[in-house]
């Protein structure tokens, strides 16, 4: 595996061990997956008013993505998810869509997870976009 995730021990763990404080990757080609949104191949949005029903799909098309560039999620080194209107109680829900995206198992990588105002469309409630790293 190309990706080397450090968790320092003067650091508190990963919350539920969903992310790790850094990734090094080594390799030859660098994967950058750009902002995926909940549009599914037809682009209609999926899950309008939805947030977990939006992060599924968020997350499928950014599995779609890493997978197109020959990546797979244990390749991942760092993403970023974009929620609008985040609160605690969409942490749960995001996580749930993303592990059933993912076959049930998270990709744990270098992870922000960040409540913002909005994203380029006022009916997008989620984006995720990262990096990833091949031999």
């Amino acid at each position: 595996m190309s990706i080397q995730r450090v968790n320092p021990d003067t650091v508190a763990p990963p919350v539920q061990g969903l992310y790790t404080h850094a990734a090094i990757g080594t390799g030859s080609r660098f994967i950058a997956i750009a902002g995926q949104i909940a549009l599914d191949s037809d682009g209609n949005l999926v899950g309008p008013g939805d947030h977990e029903a939006q992060a599924e799909q968020v997350f499928r098309n950014f599995r779609a993505a890493l997978e197109a560039a020959g990546a797979t999620p244990d390749d991942l080194i760092k993403n970023t998810i974009h929620v609008v209107g985040h609160k605690p109680e969409l942490i749960g829900p995001i996580f749930a869509a993303g592990q059933r995206a993912f076959d049930g198992t998270w990709p744990v990588s270098a992870s922000t997870f960040l409540g913002v105002q909005t994203l380029g469309m006022p009916e997008w409630l989620i984006e995720v976009d990262g990096f990833a790293v091949l031999r």
